[in-house]
């Protein structure tokens, strides 16, 4: 099993993340912050060839369903979605919420990842 789910898809890299925030929206999930990754790697010195961009996304109903289940699960909190250029292809991806908490031994939240886990990818699928 891959810990991550990633796309392609045609749209730009602000067009897919403006998408994504839409879709994210009608599944009640806001966008916290957009982090831009070259931009800040290039404030310090450094650089990327492409784009890449960190959202960090939270349903609060559901951040508040885990947190009460099992405070660990504040760890993997808020959800990382990327957006992303690779060799001038746009990706959308994020890393699995089942996968996360297969460290977590509990059934309930095994389950609660596998919903959030399928919301989730349908707004990538629909944003492609």
């Amino acid at each position: 099993m891959e810990f991550h789910y990633t796309v392609e898809t045609d749209k730009s890299v602000n067009d897919a993340i403006h998408s994504l925030e839409g879709h994210l929206k009608e599944e009640a999930f806001g966008v916290l912050w957009t982090f831009n990754i070259k931009d800040k790697l290039e404030e310090k010195g450094f650089s990327l060839d492409e784009e890449f961009y960190v959202l960090e996304v939270c349903n609060p109903k559901e951040a508040e369903r885990v947190i009460k289940e099992n405070k660990l699960v504040g760890y993997f909190l808020p959800c990382k979605m990327v957006v992303y250029q690779e060799m001038g292809t746009t990706k959308i991806g994020m890393p699995k919420p089942t996968s996360l908490m297969s460290m977590i031994d509990n059934v309930e939240l095994r389950e609660m990842a596998a919903d959030i886990e399928k919301r989730l990818i349908a707004c990538i699928e629909k944003s492609i």
